[in-house]
């Protein structure tokens, strides 16, 4: 995309979506983009990066740019005039208060600064939360310890808790909770016999599962007997 050199380019913010593969190009601006939602593999200047919730990336006025999204993906993008702090490819760390919830599109200058104040992120491997997701989900009758959910990544069990606490704010023992959980209110819901949530949904047994439930999401024993 050429831009009128004779217009004064100022940063712009918009949310896009995106799905599927798109080819190689570049732009005469720099953009800087992140994840509200799904996750994105990107070819930058031939070099493989990728950007979710937690990791966005800088790419810099005319830096060649392939990219892969997973569907359905929404992405966070502020076109910016070309500077020295948007001048090389960089990583860096979304802030905690971006993630994942929509943001204003006005301020793109300040958004701009802030970018160039947070903290870089290194080249590393990611976690693709929707694969991960669906297949816990496929099997949550069995026992998940951490160190069998950071091998579906291929990543350490510290670098593995680190990394989905970026995307989810949650230990990984706390998210895999919230998948069983949110499986058995389902299962209750269409009326199956508490026991036999608790073995589909890798609870020992229904008193066990009737604690979890009490604790994590205040259903107490009056609620249980008319979902069952």
């Amino acid at each position: 995309m050429v831009r009128d050199a004779s217009v004064p380019f100022e940063p712009s913010c918009s949310v896009r979506r995106y799905s599927g593969e798109h080819s190689a190009h570049a732009h005469d601006h720099a953009q800087i983009l992140y994840a509200l939602q799904g996750r994105m593999e990107l070819e930058v200047g031939g070099r493989a990066a990728f950007v979710d919730t937690a990791c966005g990336i800088v790419i810099p006025a005319g830096a060649r740019h392939g990219f892969l999204a997973a569907p359905a993906s929404r992405m966070f993008v502020i076109d910016a005039p070309d500077q020295p702090g948007l001048a090389r490819v960089r990583r860096f760390a979304v802030p905690p208060p971006w993630r994942g919830v929509p943001q204003a599109l006005e301020g793109a200058a300040a958004r701009v600064a802030e970018v160039l104040q947070a903290p870089g992120v290194i080249a590393r491997r990611g976690v693709h939360l929707e694969r991960l997701t669906q297949a816990v989900q496929g099997a949550l009758h069995e026992d998940w310890p951490t160190a069998r959910l950071a091998a579906l990544c291929h990543l350490s069990a510290p670098r593995f808790h680190a990394r989905l606490a970026e995307l989810t704010g949650r230990t990984p023992q706390a998210w895999l909770r919230g998948l069983r959980l949110d499986r058995a209110e389902a299962l209750l819901a269409r009326g199956l016999p508490l026991d036999t949530v608790a073995l589909q949904c890798g609870y020992a047994s229904a008193s066990a599962l009737a604690y979890a439930l009490r604790r994590e999401r205040g259903v107490g024993a009056r609620a249980l007997r008319r979902m069952e």
